[in-house]
């Protein structure tokens, strides 16, 4: 159990990296990179688009795009087809930055620094959709739902939204590497490997899907989508 704290107290540790005489989070770096990654696949996926004639290429992208866009507006309604660009951006960069661990580096979403931003962003999203779709007043309004002597209670609950949020997937992502080095204790050789990869490819992939899901509830929700 010894060597399990000492892995556990070594992987919440934030690495500082020096640039240009510049203490960085490893993190921050991590994301600068995968943000880097991102944006030259977008360009090398999207050139040379056409409107007949399409390529092979072009008709996947095109699909994918379609399948995702088309869940979300399912979810959200035409009025929060506006915030699927947002939830799509999310999603690749936590996926990515979940499944960077294959490649052994340290995922930024073990850093609860960035989970409590990637929570305060999509809570920010989440209020302001709510005050877009009903206005000010109405948004005020819909904190004393169903009676005024819940509006503490909905107060709270504005609070409560992004930590639950940013704990469940630090929470998910570092509970994964626990389970890893208790098996590794157990079981040190081979088993190790095929549950390492099973929670750096397919749980990363579910951590993903859960955080955009439950932000597009809590948005609809406060679109007022349920009414």
């Amino acid at each position: 159990m010894n060597a399990l704290t000492a892995a556990l107290k070594e992987e919440l540790n934030v690495e500082m990296i020096s640039l240009g005489g510049l203490q960085v989070p490893e993190s921050v770096v991590v994301s600068w990179g995968i943000m880097l990654f991102l944006v030259i696949v977008s360009i090398l996926l999207t050139r040379n688009l056409k409107v007949d004639h399409i390529s092979r290429r072009q008709a996947i992208l095109e699909l994918v795009v379609t399948t995702i866009d088309n869940f979300f507006t399912g979810l959200l309604g035409e009025q929060g087809r506006r915030y699927v660009p947002y939830l799509m951006t999310v999603a690749l960069y936590i996926a990515c930055a979940n499944l960077i661990g294959v490649f052994g580096i340290k995922p930024p979403t073990k850093d609860l620094n960035v989970t409590a931003a990637l929570a305060l962003m999509s809570i920010c999203l989440i209020e302001y959709s709510g005050i877009h779709a009903r206005g000010g007043k109405g948004f005020l309004k819909s904190l004393t739902a169903p009676t005024p002597i819940m509006t503490p209670m909905n107060i709270l609950e504005i609070a409560i939204r992004p930590t639950s949020l940013c704990m469940r997937l630090f929470g998910n992502v570092l509970g994964a590497f626990v389970i890893m080095e208790l098996i590794k204790l157990v079981v040190p050789v081979f088993v190790p490997a095929i549950f390492s990869l099973y929670f750096d490819l397919f749980d990363g992939l579910i951590q993903t899907y859960v955080f955009v899901f439950l932000t597009s509830l809590f948005m609809k929700e406060s679109i007022g989508g349920e009414e």
